[in-house]
This record gives structure tokens, C-alpha cells and sequence, in this order.
């Protein structure tokens, strides 16, 4: 008989505090991530922090809050009351220690389980608290959750308040980056669900008068709203609503206590219920209520006592009460909404003709494509039992209990041979494949009728399971795969326009990427090094010295599966597809991908950048110089 692994006492340990968190980072910040994506573990570090001194401000002490990143260190300072001085290390580096067990105190905190800072010290290679307050100030500091320093009290004439700064573990966040995009729009979040806050973020400052109106302002255009944004605001609620005149899909902002709860939950749950009824009731007609929310942006924010959520991260809520004397969060945001919107539409007619236009014109559309729907979905369910384009993961976005689902990956690819490498490197639990047969349809200008029609289309859109919005995302990262060469680039474009004509909230939310591979690789006996830039090639042979073979990569191919394996696991590198604000999506499509052909090539002209090998570019270089002239570019 087989000898069995022994089982004993010995094989039985108790982790401290910081072992667990450093052991099992996914548990208290979600997925660690390169910061391509806003829901990666850096950027919950920060939000871990800032919620404390958001909750100061809620408690009516100190009105800004300072936050700064420089070189991967972040530092936030407020000007609450200041932690209790002899209370300092704990507050930060013992478990189930914090002043909001208290409930008197934080009725309606952000931050309710005392984890937050303490999983930020433990994740950090370097943190550092200070408080003042009452004429005095003390410091501690840490590295990877272990005490290194702690000073005496001493007297300050600085202002009360927190200050907080770490770097995050290199071990833990290889190849992190914080991409400004992204904490400005947490920022602003911050500022539109607590008027008469200031954020000081790197010198720039946010604040908002109208809350949740300018949050809305800010997500979309003038001349792309449907109808003013109605804005209501009432004890422990505020909503605003408006329709997008360019827009399919249904949008949705929404908060709990000021946490951003990008996965929804109850209360999300509730609006899209309550809005529906209430429109229904308002024309006394019983609307489809996909017709009632077609092409909505909308945002709703609710405060609950000792909210509960779906994980550390409280990215879902999942209450179902508000707490107290209050209904349930359904009861509650109903009532709100069948008074307030009611009033508001009997008091601005003009607008309810507009909505009630938009229904129509939405029943029509839907009615037009009822018949094609059906066949696609048909085919779509044939296709999906044969189908070699998708090659699917065990775990999904929408497996809300399982622990890894913010690491799903759907990457869409170009041909069967970069398919079939990342399909043999691939972890078969949290990543898939998509596999394009050719360059798709320009779908810019097109209607949502061509996405049933075209095969690949609807089957992409089956596979990510956003027929209906993105509630239930299948991946959360939608990875486009293509060689850095002309084509690839073009179907980049492609794939990037018809997420922007139909799926919008896919870009907005920060779902899609492209998938960052090397260019070169650089080896001798001893080592491989992967470069995704010239200069890190040249970086890589002063390190290994002598004559190193050197290999460059001309498309995803040419890589054997063996190496895909280091791309798109832990050091993966991603570029996020982003939207310029001051940008209209209709007018980036009409540019890009209308037919303004003679406008757009003196544009790609103007700003081409061409890379090119050493030997062509100082062939190129002294052409240039010889000429003294600038390089064009036939397109």
C-alpha cells in the first residue's frame, strides 16, 4: 500500500495577522493585479486608506483630504480628529481593532470590519502613520506589516489629523503601475457623494456642488443626453437620471455609504425595479421593461446602517435592509422613487414626452429584431456546442463566490495559431479564448441589428454574456490579442469600435485591454529575458554581457505556447483601452472609422510613428539628415 502524506499536530499552524493577509492578499483586496485595471489590489490600498478619512469627514471633522503618488508611493493626509496617540500601532497592526465597532460613532461607516489599513501595512514594503492631535504627534512605521520604528509622543504645532504613506510590496504587486486615470475617477467619486469635500489629489483639486448631477455630467456629453438629468435627493438617498441618444446598453453608477459598488447588489437591484414601475404607472402602460431602460446613464447612492457585502473588496452589497426603523433597501428605494420621479414628470412634461418617445422608438427597435434575436440565439446555442471559437474557463465574473473571479480573462485573438499557443498556455480555471476567423465588420454607423446578423458578432456577445448589460459579465477583463503589426492593429480598431457602438460601459468600466507582448528576446546560456521596448533590449544585453542571441518577435505565432506561459500569467502586461473625457464617442467613430478617408490620412500622416529595426533606422537617420526633411508615410 501507497505511503499516505501523515496528518499531525505538526502539520497544524496558526498564521499572526500579517502572515494570513500576505498569504491570501486576494481575500482582503480582491485581485493583485498590475494596476491595468481599477479594480486592481493597488488601487484598493488606497481606497482602504482614504475611507478612514472619508469617514472622519462624515463625522463633521476636517473638510480635505491631501493624497499624493510619487514613484509608487502614496500618501494621504486629513485633518479628522487624528487616531488616539496610544492607539496608533494597533489601529493599523491588530486585527478586529478600530474605532467602528462602535456604532454610535460609524452608523453608516464605509469601512465597518477594522481590516482596511491593517491588510494595506501588511501589503506594503514600507508604511508609515502619524496622528495628531491635542498639541502632540506620534509615528510608527512598518515594513510588510512588521513593526521597524515606533517614536515617542512629541509636541506639534502642525494641524490635527491622519497621515498615512506606503509603497507597495514589490513581491507581492511585480511590474505595478498606478495609472492617474484611474485614482482621479476615484477621486471624483469621493467628492460627488460628499458635497463640500476636497480632494487635493498631486496638487489638482476635486470637489463637487451637485453630487451625483455631476457625476453624470462628467460620463456624458450635452449634446449626446436624451433629457436633462433629473436629480433627486432625499435622507440617505440621492439619485440622477438621464438617456444617451448614442447608447444601447443600460448604465449604472452605484454607491453605498461612498463605496463604489462596481458588481451592484440590492440596491442597484432595486432602482432598475422601482424605475420601471414607476414609469409604468406614470403612463399607465405596461412597458417592456427593457424598452423602459434602454440607452439609460443613471446613478444611485444610498447610505445603510452596518451595510453587508459580498467581500472585503464591497464591490456587491448585499443587504437587503437599510437598518433601524427603515423598510428594506427595495421598500425604501421604491418609495423614494414612485413619489420624487412621479412629482418630477408631472412637473416637466416635456420631459416624460421624451422618455415616453424613447419607449416607443425602443419597442419598435425591438420588435424589429425580435425575429433575427431569435435565429441568433438559436445559432448561437448550435455554435456553442461546437464551437472551436471560444475555448472557455471553469470560473466566471458572475461566480460571486468564487475567490479568483476578478482574475477572468476572455483573450480575443487573431487566427488559429496565436489561439492555439495562448489556448496550451492558458490557466484553464480563470482564463479563456475567443478565436476571430479574419478581420471583423467595421461596425461603426450600424445598428444593434447587425450584431445578431453577423456570426461572430453575436457569438462574442454570447460568449461575454452582455446581450442585456453588463450585469452579468462572463470575464472581468476583456483582453484584444493581436500582432503589433498592420493588420493586428486594424482589427484592435475594429474590435475597439464595435465595443464602442454597442457596449460602451465595457470601455468605461475599465473591462477592456490590449494584451501587452514582447518584442524581443534576449538570451545566453544562462538567462532569458523578455523586452517589450528597445530600451529594455538594450538594458538586457549590457546585463548579460558578451554576445547574447537575440530574437525578435514579428507576431504572437511565432511564440511557442512554453513562453506564452510568461505573458499571460503573473507578469502579464496589459494597457487599458480608455476614454479621453473631453471626447464624444460619436464624433471618435465618425473620425476614425467614417468616411472621411482623405481627413483621417493626413491625420495617421501627421502622427504616425513607425518602429523600425537599428540597421533600417540609421539608414533612415542619415537619409533624413541628408535630405534635412521630415519623413512621410504612404498609407
Amino acid at each position: 500500500m501507497a505511503n499516505q502524506t501523515s496528518y499531525t499536530e505538526e502539520n497544524i499552524r496558526s498564521l499572526d495577522w500579517k502572515e494570513h493577509i500576505r498569504m491570501r492578499p486576494g481575500m482582503y483586496i480582491g485581485k493583485l493585479g498590475d494596476g491595468s485595471s481599477p479594480d486592481d489590489g493597488i488601487y484598493i490600498l488606497i481606497k482602504e486608506v482614504i475611507d478612514n478619512s472619508i469617514d472622519e469627514f462624515v463625522m463633521g471633522s476636517g473638510k480635505t483630504i491631501e493624497v499624493n503618488i510619487k514613484n509608487n508611493r502614496v500618501s494621504v493626509r486629513d485633518f479628522g480628529r487624528g487616531i488616539p496617540l496610544g492607539k496608533v500601532v494597533d489601529v493599523v497592526s491588530k486585527m478586529n481593532t478600530g474605532g467602528k465597532y462602535d456604532s454610535k460613532a460609524f452608523k453608516k461607516s464605509v469601512g465597518l470590519n477594522g481590516v482596511g489599513t491593517k491588510a494595506v501595512n501588511a501589503l506594503s514594503s514600507e508604511f508609515r502613520v502619524q496622528s495628531i492631535r491635542d498639541g502632540k504627534t506620534k509615528v510608527a512605521e512598518f515594513s510588510a506589516g512588521e513593526l521597524i520604528n515606533e517614536e515617542a509622543e512629541q509636541a506639534s504645532s502642525s494641524r490635527k489629523g491622519t497621515k498615512i504613506s506606503f509603497v507597495p510590496d514589490n513581491s507581492i504587486f511585480p511590474h505595478y503601475k498606478y495609472r492617474q486615470e484611474y485614482v482621479a475617477k476615484m477621486m471624483k467619486n469621493y467628492v460627488y457623494l460628499n458635497r463640500g469635500l476636497a480632494i487635493i489629489y498631486n496638487d489638482e483639486k476635486f470637489e463637487s456642488e451637485n453630487g451625483l448631477k455631476d457625476l453624470l455630467d462628467e460620463n456624458i456629453k450635452e449634446e449626446e443626453k436624451l433629457i436633462p438629468i433629473i436629480h433627486l435627493i432625499g435622507e440617505d438617498i440621492e439619485v440622477a437620471i438621464t438617456y444617451s441618444n448614442n447608447q444601447y446598453s443600460e448604465e449604472y453608477h452605484s454607491f453605498v455609504n461612498g463605496q463604489h459598488t462596481t458588481q451592484g447588489g440590492t440596491h442597484q437591484n432595486a432602482f432598475r425595479e422601482a424605475l420601471v414601475k414607476t414609469i409604468r404607472e406614470f403612463f399607465n402602460k405596461n412597458y417592456e421593461a427593457s424598452d423602459i431602460r434602454k440607452s439609460i446613464v443613471s446613478a444611485i447612492s444610498i447610505k445603510v446602517m452596518e451595510p453587508v457585502f459580498e467581500s472585503q473588496t464591497k464591490t456587491k452589497l448585499g443587504s437587503t435592509e437599510m437598518g433601524g426603523d427603515l423598510p428594506s433597501v427595495r421598500a425604501f428605494v421604491t418609495d423614494f422613487l414612485k413619489q420624487n420621479l412621479d412629482n418630477y414628470l408631472h412637473r416637466n412634461p416635456e420631459v416624460a414626452e421624451k422618455i415616453q418617445r424613447k419607449i416607443l422608438q425602443a419597442e419598435k427597435e425591438r420588435s424589429e429584431l425580435s425575429g433575427i434575436r431569435k435565429l441568433a440565439r438559436e445559432r448561437a446555442k448550435k455554435a456553442s456546442l461546437h464551437n472551436k471559437k471560444l475555448r472557455d474557463c471553469r470560473i466566471h465574473l458572475n461566480d460571486m463566490k468564487a475567490e479568483n473571479r476578478l482574475e477572468t480573462t476572455l483573450f480575443i485573438t487573431e487566427g488559429d495559431s496565436a489561439s492555439g499557443s495562448i489556448t496550451k498556455s492558458r490557466s484553464v480555471n480563470t482564463q479563456a479564448v475567443f478565436s476571430l476567423k479574419g478581420k471583423p465588420l467595421n461596425s461603426y454607423g450600424l445598428t444593434k441589428k447587425i450584431v445578431y446578423e453577423n456570426e461572430e458578432f453575436n457569438l462574442l456577445q454570447a460568449a461575454l454574456n452582455i446581450e442585456d448589460g453588463i450585469e452579468n459579465l462572463r470575464y472581468n477583463n476583456i483582453v484584444i490579442a493581436t500582432d503589433a503589426d498592420v493588420d493586428g492593429m486594424h482589427i484592435r480598431l475594429l474590435l475597439i469600435t464595435f465595443f464602442l457602438q454597442f457596449f460602451p460601459e465595457i470601455i468605461k468600466e475599465g473591462h477592456l485591454h490590449i494584451l501587452d507582448t514582447p518584442l524581443f528576446r534576449v538570451r545566453d546560456k544562462k538567462e532569458t529575458i523578455y523586452c517589450y521596448s528597445e530600451t529594455e533590449k538594450q538594458e538586457a544585453i549590457k546585463k548579460l554581457r558578451g554576445k547574447p542571441e537575440i530574437t525578435r518577435f514579428k507576431g504572437l505565432g511565432e511564440i511557442s505556447p512554453n513562453e506564452f506561459s510568461h505573458f499571460i500569467g503573473d507578469d502579464i502586461r496589459l494597457d487599458p483601452v480608455m476614454l479621453d473625457k473631453e471626447t464624444s464617442i460619436d464624433k471618435l467613430l465618425s473620425f476614425y472609422m467614417g468616411k472621411n478617408t482623405p481627413q483621417r490620412q493626413k491625420f495617421i500622416i501627421n502622427n504616425l510613428k513607425v518602429e523600425l529595426d537599428l540597421v533600417e533606422k540609421e539608414e533612415k537617420e542619415k537619409e533624413i539628415m541628408a535630405k534635412n526633411d521630415l519623413l512621410t508615410t504612404n498609407i
